[in-house]
């Protein structure tokens, strides 16, 4: 198992400036650093993958940054999902480029995008049809495409354990994985146990996030039951770390956090690493 921290613990960008971040992680015993991409977000790929292979850490990206409404693989428009497709690929080519080892998100739409509407026929076909594409893709550059389910309040397309499934088996490809994200699953399953369950043949990764986003433990996700189904499935892949830094300018109000959650990325790390360590050792003894 990998423990692995989001870059956005520390910095709202990351640029050639805070190639720091890495050597944080490092220190604080991550394996892994997740770094979000968009077309607001300019670095040197080879400069972060340098720094990165000097610290044996693994990088993995997704699209947190601007990210172009049209750019859709679910859009009911042609052109739109064709553009997405386009959009995609080159944040798979950048992940290739930087040695990154995955490109992860809510890929089959786009979040913020919510339609208040029956589910048109052929929605969730048409959308696998770019996924293969994009999984594809992935494949002959040797990065993982990874689906995250997200909450109905951030998308109408892919919210539950099953349907990411669903998506998954429609798209036709082994290079589909899941991100199963705690925070998320607050308000889309009542057994997280089963949940997990539902996704293990798939699931590449876990964002292991509290309720309100702060640290784990002491909110509403019922860890005891995540880390014995971790075990009980055998999990190895990566546990990471995910908040937004309060103390960075607007950038948590930017991400629609209104709380102060993460004032402190190297702290939030060491506490959310001491509880993820305790639980996962705890649920091996009994």
């Amino acid at each position: 198992m990998i423990l692995g921290v989001h870059a956005y613990l520390f910095t709202d960008r990351w640029t050639d400036d805070r190639l720091d971040i890495l050597d944080t992680a490092a220190v604080l015993g991550a394996g892994a650093v997740e770094i979000a991409v968009g077309d607001d977000v300019h670095f040197t790929p080879r400069l972060t993958q340098r720094r990165a292979e000097e610290l044996r850490l693994r990088t993995y990206l997704g699209p947190g940054g601007f990210w172009p409404l049209q750019c859709d693989l679910s859009s009911d428009d042609p052109e739109e999902r064709a553009e997405g497709l386009i959009w995609h690929k080159r944040q798979v080519d950048l992940a290739n480029e930087m040695g990154s080892v995955a490109y992860t998100g809510a890929l089959y739409g786009h979040p913020g995008v919510v339609k208040r509407r029956v589910p048109p026929p052929g929605e969730y076909e048409r959308t696998a049809e770019g996924l293969h594409k994009l999984a594809e893709h992935g494949s002959q550059r040797g990065v993982a495409i990874v689906l995250e389910p997200m909450s109905h309040f951030r998308t109408h397309m892919v919210n539950t354990p099953g349907q990411v499934m669903r998506m998954v088996g429609l798209s036709q490809h082994a290079n589909l994985h899941v991100l199963f994200d705690t925070y998320h699953m607050v308000t889309e399953v009542r057994d997280y146990g089963r949940a997990l369950r539902t996704v293990k043949d798939r699931l590449w990764g876990i964002h292991a996030c509290e309720s309100d986003r702060g640290v784990p433990g002491g909110g509403l996700v019922p860890w005891q039951s995540v880390f014995m189904t971790m075990r009980e499935i055998a999990f190895d892949g990566y546990l990471v770390l995910e908040t937004y830094n309060s103390s960075v300018g607007d950038f948590a109000h930017r991400r629609g956090m209104f709380h102060d959650v993460c004032p402190d990325g190297v702290a939030f790390a060491r506490e959310g690493f001491r509880f993820l360590k305790a639980g996962l050792s705890a649920a091996s003894l009994d």
